[in-house]
């Protein structure tokens, strides 16, 4: 950056919007995103996986050609590619940091291509190894890519919109789930022989090669080019997309002047090394909510339906194949539908309220699902194994209002950008470490316990409930730089914005105070 000094900024200037006109009636945001829907696709990798893997073990082809997975190795099949996204751990910020948010994403999808054709072609005589391996490249390349589309997205979209747009990100899961499941069941009903199974393996390589040539049409993120001293480029790009056009647009100046001072004033005070993500204590407890986060997305139950839900429909009598693919598909639709709504009341509802409802409605769908699987489990009663299906719909429906898109929106806006990319390396790593001992004693529980297995979720969706509403904060109104002041109080450091008044302003308070534009 450049070491030219800084004025300070009235933010009364944010009070100015750039226009009036809703986002789809102004060219360049609408066309940016337009194109946003490309770098969307980043998510849809490990959704296709996990419903990809509930397709094959419907497949007796699948089985046959790598003799009948069961138990631990059904479950190392299942945990290969989170192993894959933690092995990128400390590898994925520094590629995002110093390449760019584009390049970043564009590595992870080509990567990701070549794990999807690796595991597609295993040779017959012992499938296990080039399998296994494939399945970790998707993991690794996911790894990647999910640790740089999201701060893209976040940091090159209008302050107005930043919160539905990032939140819509991680709800395309199951746009990849739902290619995967219906690709899974047409091939099942049409084809027999390994093209069964492979054709949908191999199409988990088209999302991301769709990707990996769009993302070129998409501008880089402006923080990450004013980091790197490319100021003129920056400017660009908010006059651009977030002025109209207009280089005197009030607004992008004050926004410009914002990103750029609180840029400067978090590297003069502090390393952007691993040790920042704890040197503080606003930085610590950003810290533990992503690490909870990222442990609540995975561990609440979803795991078991989303690489398991063959073994869980067993359990209740329904072992028809197509059945099961016709529940599995269906599921997925119903997820995109619900999480994408609730993607769009992020802003009216905030994060916090969205994050509770979740909880207690999985906490209570989930319940009823485990009485229904003990009555199914001594009576063999069909109404029981019609409500437990019931329940897994609802469950889903309760998790989507928040789990699916917030735990990549929450992670990357409440951290200042000096360690956003590796704060959210570690939101992924955590999710990977969480999915790994899902996926891995999910199968062996399910195996052991049957629907018992179920009161280990009980106990974490209870303990949920009470993080969430003691210790989570909410987000919900100010710009991405002044969040900092929900965290750090009077020590924010925020270009433009006085923080040294001694207290926490409420968010919609903070917001209202500085005359910001909302949710146009």
């Amino acid at each position: 950056m450049t070491d030219e000094k800084q004025t300070h900024v009235d933010t009364s200037s944010h009070a100015v919007p750039s226009s009036t006109a809703p986002w789809w009636q102004q060219k360049n945001l609408r066309q940016l995103y337009l194109m946003m829907v490309f770098l969307f696709l980043s998510s849809t990798s490990l959704g296709y996986d996990a419903s990809l893997l509930n397709g094959l073990q419907t497949m007796d082809t699948w089985a046959e050609y790598f003799n009948d997975p069961k138990g631990s190795r059904l479950g190392l099949f299942g945990a290969l590619p989170a192993i894959g996204t933690f092995a990128v751990f400390l590898i994925a910020p520094y590629l995002s940091d110093g390449l760019g948010r584009r390049i970043g994403t564009a590595i992870g999808c080509a990567v990701i291509v070549l794990g999807a054709l690796i595991q597609t072609f295993p040779p017959t005589h012992n499938p296990d190894p080039m399998y296994l391996a494939g399945r970790i490249l998707v993991g690794i390349g996911s790894g990647i890519c999910n640790g740089a589309g999201p701060l893209l997205i976040t940091e090159v979209a209008h302050p107005d919109h930043r919160g539905k747009i990032t939140t819509i990100y991680n709800t395309l899961w199951y746009l990849g789930a739902i290619v995967a499941a219906w690709s899974a069941f047409g091939t099942l009903e049409n084809l027999g022989g390994d093209l069964q199974w492979r054709i949908p393996t191999a199409l988990q390589a088209a999302m991301p090669a769709i990707q990996l040539i769009f993302i070129w049409f998409l501008p880089e993120s402006p923080r990450w080019l004013i980091s790197k001293g490319k100021l003129d480029q920056a400017r660009a790009v908010l006059v651009k997309y977030h002025g109209n056009g207009n280089e005197n647009d009030a607004f992008v100046q004050f926004e410009f002047a914002e990103i750029r001072e609180t840029l400067r004033l978090e590297q003069d005070a502090a390393s952007t090394g691993w040790k920042e993500l704890i040197r503080t204590s606003g930085n610590r407890k950003r810290c533990l909510l992503i690490i909870l986060t990222a442990i609540f997305s995975q561990c609440s139950g979803n795991g078991l339906v989303s690489y398991y839900l063959s073994q869980v429909l067993n359990t209740i009598g329904i072992r028809d194949a197509t059945s099961q693919a016709k529940i599995n598909g269906g599921l997925t639709i119903w997820c995109l539908v619900v999480s994408l709504a609730a993607a769009f009341l992020v802003d009216r509802f905030g994060r916090k309220t969205l994050f509770m409802f979740a909880g207690v409605g999985m906490l209570i769908s989930f319940s009823i699902w485990t009485a229904c699987s003990a009555v199914y489990s001594k009576t063999g009663s069909a109404a029981a194994g019609r409500a437990v299906l019931a329940m897994i719909f609802l469950f889903y429906g309760a998790a989507g209002a928040a789990w699916p898109g917030l735990t990549v929106a929450y992670t990357v806006e409440i951290l200042p950008f000096n360690i956003r990319a590796k704060g959210l390396t570690l939101c992924t790593c955590v999710a990977a470490l969480s999915g790994i001992y899902n996926q891995y004693v999910n199968p062996l529980g399910l195996e052991a316990l049957q629907w018992r297995f179920y009161f280990v979720y009980i106990a974490v969706l209870v303990a949920e409930c009470v993080v969430i509403w003691f210790y989570f904060v909410e987000t919900r109104g100010p710009t991405l730089e002044e969040i900092a002041v929900l965290f750090d109080g009077p020590d924010a450091r925020v270009g433009g914005v006085a923080t040294s008044k001694g207290e926490e302003a409420e968010p919609e308070a903070y917001h209202e105070e500085h005359g910001h534009a909302i949710g146009k």
